[in-house]
């Protein structure tokens, strides 16, 4: 329901476009949609005492730069993912590493 949310990538074309008022609309429909839905959408899989608290959760991975949050790898991966093809994915050495 979060990741890759048609109403949320509609908002980030419609403020691409210089269409903000549509946009920041479109983007609160999205937002009141997730709230509505009642479901647990944290998909860290530790048992944190910021399960499901997002703005903690990233001041506090901001706070340590060690990793980022779980639920922002998948997104940050597939983007590496994109790059790395452009150098026929040459970041591994030989052995795989």
């Amino acid at each position: 329901m979060i990741d890759d949310n048609e109403k949320e990538i509609e908002a980030m074309q419609l403020f691409r476009e210089g269409k903000s008022t549509l946009a920041q609309q479109k983007q609160s429909e999205f937002l009141e949609d997730v709230k509505k839905s009642g479901i647990d959408h944290c998909s860290c899989p530790a048992p944190c005492r910021y399960h499901g608290k997002c703005i903690e959760c990233v001041i506090i991975h901001r706070g340590h730069s060690d990793h980022l949050p779980h639920c922002f790898q998948p997104m940050v991966n597939r983007r590496i993912k994109l790059l790395s093809a452009l150098t026929e994915h040459t970041m591994q050495n030989k052995d795989g590493q």
